[in-house]
């Protein structure tokens, strides 16, 4: 048995974690933590695999019988909980991002290592099984020599959270890179093999809502936690920017917001044998460019996150480390840092 405690109960709780580690018989959720103890106990209501909640963390660190922590809260407090529950000698799952920039990111491994204690990252679309697929094409040849990755993160109006959070670059580290690129960016480096940047350029934008008070909007996620009287919005809400890696080069658009009313979110892979169109969440299409087919493979594709803590609670009870290991996650946090750096410096930055 493998007792954990879940540390944030909002929306990646609900809608991943909770519902993962409640099917799992191994795991005892011994604590729910939030800051909003109704949060927690709203939690513990919807599933009552919870045994206790808390609003002080440190209560699950210094239980013993506790042998993991899931960090699942706003971006700016993963280094600190991690650091604190690492060091406490529990092992470790915190969402993506790692933190909010590449420095502290290289600490939480530094820890992860000093400790001797499994630190993995929520970049859940390494368990995607049409990632997985397109990783093991990949690697067998079947798209030849893939030079060219472009991927699309774009949808009309939806900035999340306004003025709160979600918006504040000392809370977030970022908009729309930092949030939505991170899985699209994660998930091209996985594919091509682990690939590593060269050189980076990118321009970020903050348009959409200059006036927040004026904004108008088709969806808005996280609405709870918005703030359009008092609030900040000081990050990107429209990202564009090109990469090169010793594998691939990328190219990429993404926008919390635009004036274009179509949601697109894709990633296509170009091989001089054969190319693929990757729907994000979804299914792929395999193009074929000796027969000039079209293939839409069949296959089943279980839920990702259930897949990821799956691997994690293997990874704790094993200590062997499974591909959401922190360390295998830093080039993904590197090119974060390296593209917020050329937007701001208006200039390429390369290594």
């Amino acid at each position: 048995m493998i007792t954990v405690a879940v540390i944030g109960c909002g929306r990646i709780a609900d809608i991943a974690h909770f519902p993962a580690l409640s099917k799992m018989e191994h795991v005892r959720i011994k604590y729910a933590c939030d800051l909003l103890l109704q949060k927690a106990q709203s939690a513990q209501e919807k599933y009552p695999k919870i045994e206790r909640v808390i609003t002080d963390y440190a209560v699950a660190l210094a239980d013993r019988e506790v042998d993991a922590v899931f960090v699942l809260t706003p971006n700016y407090a993963h280094y600190t909980i991690t650091m604190d529950a690492l060091r406490a000698g529990k092992h470790v799952f915190c969402e993506k991002p790692i933190t909010v920039n590449y420095a502290l990111s290289v600490e939480m491994a530094q820890e992860a290592a000093k400790q001797n204690r499994i630190l993995n990252i929520g970049v859940c679309n390494r368990y995607q099984r049409s990632v997985e697929m397109l990783r093991e094409w990949a690697e067998a040849g079947k798209f030849g020599n893939i030079y060219h990755v472009y991927c699309s993160f774009r949808d009309f109006r939806c900035i999340p959270g306004l003025g709160g959070p979600f918006t504040t670059k000392a809370q977030s580290g970022g908009g729309v890179l930092i949030d939505w690129g991170i899985h699209f960016l994660d998930l091209i480096l996985y594919v091509l093999g682990g690939a590593r940047i060269k050189s980076v350029t990118c321009d970020a934008y903050s348009e959409m809502a200059k006036d927040m008070g004026s904004y108008r909007y088709k969806s808005m996620w996280a609405e709870d936690t918005a703030n359009t009287v008092s609030g900040t919005n000081d990050v990107d809400d429209f990202i564009t920017g090109h990469v090169r890696t010793d594998k691939a080069s990328i190219s990429f658009n993404g926008a919390w917001a635009q004036n274009i009313n179509q949601r697109e979110m894709f990633i296509d892979f170009m091989g001089d044998k054969a190319g693929a169109r990757l729907t994000y969440g979804g299914r792929f299409e395999f193009y074929d460019g000796q027969t000039l087919a079209t293939v839409t493979p069949e296959y089943d594709i279980p839920n990702m996150y259930f897949c990821e803590d799956l691997a994690f609670m293997d990874s704790v009870q094993s200590g062997v480390k499974d591909k959401n290991n922190i360390e295998h996650v830093l080039e993904s946090m590197k090119l974060l840092d390296a593209l917020y750096l050329s937007a701001e410096q208006k200039k390429e930055i390369a290594f």
